[in-house]
């Protein structure tokens, strides 16, 4: 068993995310007997001493067939609808199962809007290690019901990866109809399994689709999500739904995704990957070197023009003259004192605006 299996094997605190079509049919909806033996398997690794959330996906399949709906809704309005009677079905279905073996389950709906902001992101944390400390069961899923197209995660492979960051997990478990990242789309011809990714070189030359008929997700959206929670320090398991006992317990299945050696701080990992970002600022090519190979404070000097409504506080996207995003950064002053200091040096500046843009400890290279 490689060194990463034996990781995720081991682990006492672990993110599992059950893919729609794992839990959910576009005739019956929920499929209770697929749920009870996935509750099986989680049981199973908290019998061990292990802490497990769940990222459940399936709230919008789960209300499909009450609704009499037999198509995965497009419009955003039908989609909630849909989420809102499902969200009920799916918190049920989960407490009744976990019911067998005495367990409590809590819903937390969350939004990108909780993650992306550090008050909410805070309290989500605090409220998930509470739960858990409680000897409960933490169902997480996205708030399908009141997410925006501007406030959604986007998928729940995301927000599993986001979530495993958020409580410090030791390993993530992405479960769906998938048994494992391949080199090329099985269903078209002849793919070989990759059975490990220590590296970003191991992904060379794979394509990897989009969702399916239930779920919003996919292959490229759980291959975003593992490299997001590897690239945090969080190894993952990506493997099939069918394979949860041996997925949950040896973790000799799937696809498996070394970490990299040092975890990102909590800050700097919520400026990387969760925090919104509510403008940009636009570099020449001295200033980029500067923050980006020397990891130098960012100075107004080497600003060469703003966009986005932003405050001081807020993240920025750091643009390089070609248009590459190539960093992220907390910005020290609002949008309207930084127009004001366009390349200006620090010296040529008033005593209260001489402090860097944003400084290289709140800067975050995405590239």
């Amino acid at each position: 068993m490689s060194d990463t299996r034996e990781v995720i094997s081991q682990a006492r605190s672990v993110v599992v995310k059950i893919g729609s079509s794992a839990i959910t049919s576009l005739v019956g909806g929920l499929d209770r007997s697929r749920l009870d033996r996935l509750v099986d398997a989680i049981e199973g690794r908290i019998g061990t001493g292990a802490s497990v959330v769940v990222v459940s996906s399936g709230a919008v399949g789960a209300g499909l067939a009450p609704l009499g709906l037999t198509s995965r809704p497009r419009d955003l309005a039908t989609k909630q609808a849909a989420a809102s009677v499902g969200q009920l079905a799916l918190a049920h279905a989960w407490g009744t199962s976990f019911a067998r073996y005495d367990r409590t389950v809590g819903q937390v709906l969350l939004t990108a809007d909780d993650i992306g902001r550090r008050t909410q992101h805070r309290n989500a944390q605090r409220t998930l290690d509470r739960l858990r400390s409680l000897g409960a069961v933490p169902v997480v899923n996205e708030n399908d019901t009141v997410a925006t197209v501007e406030l959604r995660f986007g998928d729940n492979d995301r927000l599993a990866a986001l979530v495993a960051h958020l409580i410090g997990a030791d390993a993530l478990i992405l479960l769906s109809d998938v048994d494992g990242l391949y080199d090329g789309d099985p269903r078209k011809g002849a793919a070989n399994l990759i059975p490990e990714v220590r590296t970003p070189e191991d992904l060379d030359g794979v394509v990897a689709g989009s969702g399916g008929a239930l779920g919003t997700g996919g292959m490229a959206s759980k291959l975003s999500a593992a490299r997001l929670a590897a690239d945090s320090g969080v190894p993952v398991l990506l493997a099939a739904a069918s394979q949860a006992d041996r997925a949950l317990a040896a973790a000799d299945v799937g696809t498996a995704f070394a970490a990299r050696p040092q975890r990102l701080s909590a800050r700097r990992f919520w400026v990387r990957h969760a925090a919104d970002v509510h403008g940009s600022l636009y570099l020449d090519e001295g200033a980029v070197r500067a923050v980006m190979e020397r990891r130098r404070s960012l100075l107004a000097a080497g600003i060469t023009g703003t966009s986005g409504g932003f405050h001081a506080g807020d993240v920025v996207g750091i643009v390089a003259p070609d248009g590459r995003t190539v960093a992220r950064g907390v910005v020290a002053y609002d949008a309207s004192e930084l127009d004001f200091m366009i390349g200006f040096s620090t010296g040529q500046l008033p005593p209260d605006l001489q402090r860097p843009v944003v400084h290289a400890d709140d800067l975050v290279r995405v590239v």
